[in-house]
């Protein structure tokens, strides 16, 4: 029965932590390339996936979460109840709301002492990421985001100089994101994996993704379509590599897992709010609603994931 639990767990885990969470790492691919047929965005993604994961097994002995569950033990028992976090984050997916997947999942099998880390992390990682998306595109914004250099882009016979770039630095963000979201997914399983387990685990992953580029990212997609120019390869190109650099750096600073989700809305939120202030101050009030929406919404996917645990712990 726990063998039962654990796949279905894991089935229904990988679906929506890959649901809600694209729209960090193929959301600006999957709006920039609305021109390429599906399947060749989804062949792509699987290859970075599927390098990712089996390089992880073999370095880490058998662990594809990259060590961010060595301080989460697999549970002696695993009761029908550690469900509940999996199928609330499926539910509110299918809402499109952009909820941390790392607090609604890994917190049910975590103590106290690792939730407070998670949280901390996460909360410096949105503030840190703000800061550095605002910077960074109070640099480049008016050469790079105005009205009058995008047309210019959207005229240039080299541009496909940028699509090859925004196919690489999606490679990057998208592996970097990986070795961080692997632990949400997989933290139903055994924390080392036998061959078996990772080609049955491998496939289902690829059956899920197929799913959800033939639906082109679903409704959660819209976070990433209503920001300015995330249709623009270039554009795209800049957020992916901003957010995959800090990803590798931040990310890695330690193996406390943390939230891609709030980094990721940080990110936008910065990155939003110094274009709109260099380019289109008018609208600066709409942008800090837009901010403030954003925010809203992981906040209700921390609370959520908070009270689950709690539940769960009773449970128990």
């Amino acid at each position: 029965m726990e063998l039962v639990i654990g796949y279905i767990g894991f089935i229904i885990a990988a679906y929506s932590v890959i649901a809600n969470d694209v729209i960090q790492t193929l959301g600006t691919f999957i709006s920039s390339n609305f021109k390429v047929k599906w399947w060749w965005l989804w062949l792509f993604a699987i290859s970075i996936l599927s390098i990712t994961l089996v390089y992880g097994w073999y370095v880490n002995d058998g662990d594809v979460s990259y060590g961010r569950l060595s301080a989460i033990p697999f549970p002696e028992k695993l009761e029908w109840w550690y469900l509940l976090a999996p199928i609330a984050l499926l539910a509110i997916t299918r809402f499109g709301i952009p909820v941390s997947t790392t607090f609604m999942i890994l917190s049910v099998f975590s103590s106290g002492m690792v939730i407070e880390k998670m949280v901390l992390k996460s909360v410096y990682g949105y503030a840190i990421s703000f800061v550095f998306a605002v910077v960074v595109y109070v640099a480049i914004s008016r050469k790079f985001e105005s009205s009058l250099s995008l047309d210019k882009h959207d005229k240039d016979k080299n541009k496909h100089y940028w699509l090859v770039a925004q196919w690489f630095s999606t490679g990057f963000l998208w592996s970097q994101w990986l070795i961080q979201d692997f632990a949400n997914i997989f933290v139903f399983l055994p924390r080392k994996l036998s061959i078996e387990q990772l080609i049955i685990s491998l496939s289902c992953i690829v059956l899920i993704m197929a799913y959800i580029f033939r639906k082109r990212g679903g409704r959660i997609q819209e976070i990433v379509n209503k920001k300015s120019n995330t249709k623009n390869i270039r554009s795209a190109t800049f957020i992916d590599l901003i957010y995959g650099t800090f990803l590798y750096v931040f990310g890695n600073l330690n193996s406390i897992p943390m939230s891609t989700t709030w980094v990721f809305i940080g990110i936008l939120a910065g990155r939003e709010l110094a274009i709109t202030y260099l380019l289109n101050k008018n609208k600066i009030k709409y942008t800090y609603i837009i901010i403030a929406k954003d925010l809203g919404k992981v906040n209700i996917g921390l609370v959520v994931s908070l009270v689950i645990a709690f539940l769960i712990q009773y449970l128990k």
